[in-house]
């Protein structure tokens, strides 16, 4: 099953390019822009990867993008993820960014998001990954504040696919950033946003009433309300569910708490994802690995759970398409002989 969770073709959807930022890059980038740090070695900046919940990851979280200055910065951090990512035979991704965490240091806008965009140039020509991006808004930073990086995004809005909503959740609902979204839509972008993680699934209708979105990222609190579960499946409006981040946020205790498998089983649009894997412990294939371990997922599980993803993507149809006939090539030469005589794709989201 590991070797067949690795090589699936399959997409990433939830993915926090900061979020990265592996201990061993982020020393060498500070000694490069000469920031001194208060870990002086890979060792001390994994002992700090200890978090007893979302706050606590964030203060860390931001610590380390404190080193980002230049171009090339975004562009090692991006290009180390897409190879990553490349290596675990993820076809296609969608990066999240966060343009505040950078602005406000004094970083421009232009620098950041040039940096990011020419490794995803390179990786598509040299490693035949593609990849979208998506800015974030930070909720825990002001309405005005969104709408700044909103108004410098807009010259850029050929590079940018969507924007999104992230950040600690706690007193911050998505209703907040109603006006944000509105002039987000109108400007053409698609929306998503973080609910329903450390927030009530109360935080999931607003994000769906409110702000629109295309996708729920996270999404996880749904279950604690049925009519949510069947609006979400009426829609199959994708989730995109970080299991190894939900048990480091303590979301759930641990992978076997996870009730994807439960979403799964409900006819939801699920998908799997590694969210800020430099922080959690791994990128999307140890992410299906632990589930498909801990939940004793199928094979059936694991080809759905990877032809919804491409199915979530922002891709144009005729791209997703293509995908999915890659990986039901895949599946079909590379399922185990009992299971291929019953397999067929069901419950994927389209």
């Amino acid at each position: 099953m590991k070797s067949f969770i690795r090589n699936i073709p399959k997409a990433e959807l939830h993915i926090h390019i900061e979020g990265t930022l592996e201990p061993e890059l982020m020393l060498k980038i500070a000694k490069r822009n000469g920031v001194s740090l208060r870990f002086s070695a890979v060792d001390d900046v994994r002992k700090a990867y200890t978090f007893s919940n979302l706050p606590s990851f964030l203060s860390v979280y931001y610590e380390a993008t404190s080193i980002l200055l230049r171009e090339q910065d975004f562009y090692d951090v991006t290009r180390a993820y897409l190879e990553k990512a490349h290596a675990q035979n993820v076809r296609h991704t969608e990066m999240f960014f966060d343009p505040q965490s950078h602005t406000e240091r004094g970083v421009p806008f232009e620098t950041v998001i040039s940096g990011i965009h020419r490794a995803q140039s390179d990786a598509r020509l040299q490693l035949g990954i593609t990849s979208k991006l998506i800015l974030c808004f930070l909720r825990h930073l002001s309405v005005d504040s969104a709408m700044e990086a909103l108004k410098e995004a807009i010259p850029f809005k050929h590079w940018i696919v969507g924007v999104g909503l992230d950040s600690a959740e706690a007193g911050h609902p998505p209703e907040k950033f109603i006006r944000v979204f509105e002039k987000s839509l109108a400007e053409g972008f698609l929306t998503v946003a973080h609910a329903g993680e450390d927030g009530p699934a109360e935080y999931i209708w607003q994000a769906l009433k409110q702000l629109m979105v295309s996708r729920v990222d996270h999404g996880v609190r749904c279950t604690g309300d049925a009519r949510l579960v069947q609006t979400l499946k009426a829609r199959q409006t994708p989730l995109t569910v970080c299991p190894l981040s939900n048990v480091k946020l303590r979301v759930f205790d641990d992978i076997a708490g996870s009730n994807l498998k439960q979403l799964l089983d409900l006819g939801l649009c699920v998908t799997v994802n590694s969210d800020d894997p430099a922080y959690f412990g791994g990128y999307v294939m140890e992410n299906l690995l632990a589930v498909q371990t801990a939940l004793n997922l199928s094979y059936g599980d694991v080809c759905r759970l990877a032809r919804n993803s491409f199915n979530a993507s922002f891709l144009r149809e005729e791209e997703k398409q293509a995908l999915l006939n890659e990986l039901d090539v895949f599946c079909s030469h590379n399922l185990p002989a009992s299971v291929a005589q019953t397999f067929r794709f069901d419950g994927c989201c389209t």
